[in-house]
């Protein structure tokens, strides 16, 4: 069955908090109404999964930031790289229970708050973009992730149930500008160079999951151009979170995608194919993350570098280069 694409907002939830089949598709923006999922979230205790994650590369810095609520727990992280020392900078921070944290029920409708110990993070949609505020002891930044006139965002619906299910938006190729300050020397942001990735998620998720992602974003061949890519937690479901975008218009990927790296070797490149895209990812610097409070576990191995490679649109169009596009791919297994 070919997913269909939505045109009209529609809810992610019934009023019984189970999935609404209306919402199971892909949308070139966030037309889905989430307010359900922290609204009806007592039924579903310890399966609703709400954050918001950005990732900014520059020339010289890579940013990021997560303010997210898993339920039982409030996690964040605050996170800057100097590219050329490779010296990091940041916190992050697990609070249970979770509190400290605001998160608007859909995407969009209202402010992102995290506040703990070492860390104070703000988002806040203003004119023209989205602003990034984010506060550790060691480093700060303050960004705008530009929306251009006319820019389409991936967003899917996952179902792996009518009590399982996942509402993504990844959105690639944000122009982003502002400062980043480290060791209270600050640094503007590279105009033209420098750009913004969004993962917004609401969802009830199984307990053990794990999942790839990848993103890059660049100028390639005189275009912008985005690259979004996912696989194994949506196998089975009818749904992908695959696309390209090229001067902000998307072309959906319904395939799902083949991944080959080794993390063993964590500097060896990887491959993501098919549905007409060769994409290679060449990782300078590797992240790895580990938490473990028994029941609940996370494992992130997340590797920054460059993709390359082409893309053809299924059915024709014209051959998308991918060039030098900068950006990320890893593999996360949760329990939570």
């Amino acid at each position: 069955m070919t997913l269909p694409e939505l045109t009209e907002r529609v809810p992610l939830t019934r009023p019984d908090g189970r999935l609404d089949r209306r919402a199971v598709g892909w949308a070139r923006g966030p037309l889905v109404d989430t307010d359900g999922v922290a609204r009806d979230g007592r039924r579903y205790l310890g399966r609703n999964k709400r954050w918001e994650y950005w990732g900014v590369v520059t020339p010289t810095h890579l940013l990021a930031v997560t303010a997210s609520s898993i339920d039982y727990a409030a996690v964040h992280e605050v996170w800057v790289l100097d590219r050329a020392t490779e010296e990091t900078f940041g916190a992050s921070a697990t609070v249970v229970p979770a509190r400290g944290v605001t998160l608007p029920g859909t995407l969009g409708a209202g402010p992102v708050r995290a506040r703990a110990k070492g860390l104070d993070v703000a988002i806040d949609e203003v004119p023209g973009g989205t602003r990034l505020r984010a506060r550790t002891a060691d480093a700060s930044f303050d960004v705008v992730a530009e929306l251009p006139a006319g820019h389409e965002r991936l967003a899917v619906v996952v179902p792996w149930s009518d009590t399982r299910f996942q509402y993504t938006v990844k959105d690639v190729a944000r122009p982003a500008r502002g400062t980043v300050t480290t060791a209270g020397v600050a640094h503007e942001l590279a105009a033209g160079e420098s750009w913004a990735v969004l993962d917004h998620g609401r969802g009830r998720w199984p307990y053990d999951v794990r999942w790839n992602w990848g993103a890059g974003s660049g100028r390639s061949g005189g275009h912008v151009v985005g690259l979004q890519v996912g696989g194994r937690w949506t196998v089975g479901t009818g749904s992908t979170e695959n696309a390209v975008v090229v001067d902000g218009r998307l072309t959906y990927l319904p395939d799902e995608l083949t991944w080959t790296y080794d993390l063993a070797a964590p500097r060896r490149p990887w491959r993501v194919t098919g549905g007409g895209l060769d994409a290679t990812f060449t990782p300078f610097y590797d992240k790895r993350s580990r938490t473990d409070l028994g029941v609940v576990a996370s494992a992130t191995h997340q590797s920054f570098g460059h993709w390359s490679g082409s893309f053809t649109p299924p059915g024709g169009g014209d051959r998308v280069e991918l060039a030098g596009l900068v950006g990320w791919a890893e593999e996360v297994h949760n329990r939570w």
